[in-house]
């Protein structure tokens, strides 16, 4: 019988393969759009089950029949700006805060004092702004109250965002204000983290024979890799695994809905509790453990095959 081989598994796309510097994911690239208004939004995750709906999809095998798709459960309790950043050769040159702020702000950020306001602003004076927003945790049931702060990009051009930053500064913004079901987003998040990991588990070498010497679940000999005089990255080691910043791209929403009673479980979610804002049911899965932040935002490369439709589904506990 011969000997399988395998030495190694594993994308070199990310490298190196570091944790990530905070739970909150930062969003690198925003999509374009025409129109003024937010870009993106986030939730926390509860947890997966599966809907029900009639296939009415054109070439589809299953046309005409009641079938189940796997979703994840997003609650999105409403998200408030609090405040404007402006931008000018690509750095920040100035900051424009609301003039009230929430309870809980004071645990994720000290509170400035002097402020300056929207009226000191001028269109010359940047190139380009994003709104800065909190989320309320304490609206929910995963037991914490400090919210998480980030960015959030605007559409349209320069002076359409200046004229809706202004409208939208100081309020609240709930999620059916952005998105509608059928619509495909972007996920930003960081995966579960997984402690120190083999090289079995972290790149999938193989295991080796039972007469191999001192080590079976290790990479093997380092022959050509140590002809620099040093071990290479390359070569598959023990190490940190997990508590990465991903992107999963073209995720459709199959509904958003706000009564929370057509979701939540009698006992309610494992590991989460119940939900009691607006949620999203997300198509398939999603990284992150339960209760983690979720961001979505806008498809940077929308997928043409997958129609934007409503399936008016409904969920089977």
């Amino acid at each position: 019988m011969p000997n399988l081989r395998r030495p190694r598994h594993g994308s070199m796309q990310f490298w190196p393969r570091k944790r990530a510097s905070s739970e909150v994911a930062s969003v690198r690239f925003w999509a374009s759009s025409k129109d003024a208004k937010m870009l993106g939004f986030a939730g926390y995750k509860v947890g997966m089950t599966h809907v029900l709906f009639e296939d009415m999809r054109d070439r589809s095998m299953t046309k005409g029949k009641t079938i189940s798709w796997p979703v994840t459960i997003i609650e999105c309790p409403p998200i408030t700006v609090f405040s404007i950043k402006f931008y000018k050769n690509n750095n920040s040159c100035s900051q424009v805060f609301s003039e009230k702020f929430d309870k809980y702000l004071d645990r994720s950020m000290k509170l400035p004092k002097i402020k300056k306001t929207i009226n000191d602003i001028r269109e010359s004076d940047f190139d380009d702004l994003k709104l800065v927003v909190h989320t309320h945790p304490s609206l929910t049931t995963i037991g914490k109250k400090k919210p998480e702060i980030f960015e959030m990009a605007l559409g349209g051009k320069k002076e359409d965002k200046f004229r809706a930053a202004k409208e939208l500064l100081g309020k609240e913004i709930k999620v059916k204000d952005l998105f509608k079901a059928g619509q495909l987003v972007d996920i930003h998040a960081i995966t579960t983290g997984k402690g120190l990991a083999g090289p079995v588990k972290r790149f999938g070498v193989s295991i080796r024979r039972h007469k191999s010497e001192k080590v079976k679940r290790g990479p093997g000999s380092l022959g050509g890799w140590r002809a620099q005089g040093h071990t290479m990255y390359r070569v598959a080691h023990a190490g940190k695994m997990g508590y990465n910043q991903r992107t999963e791209y073209n995720k459709q929403i199959l509904k958003i809905d706000d009564k929370a009673e057509s979701i939540n479980p009698k006992s309610g979610f494992k590991h989460y509790g119940v939900v009691r804002n607006q949620y999203i049911l997300v198509k398939g899965s999603i990284l992150g453990p339960v209760k983690r932040l979720i961001r979505f935002t806008n498809p940077i490369r929308p997928d043409k095959n997958i129609k934007e439709t409503d399936y008016n589904v409904r969920v089977v506990q």
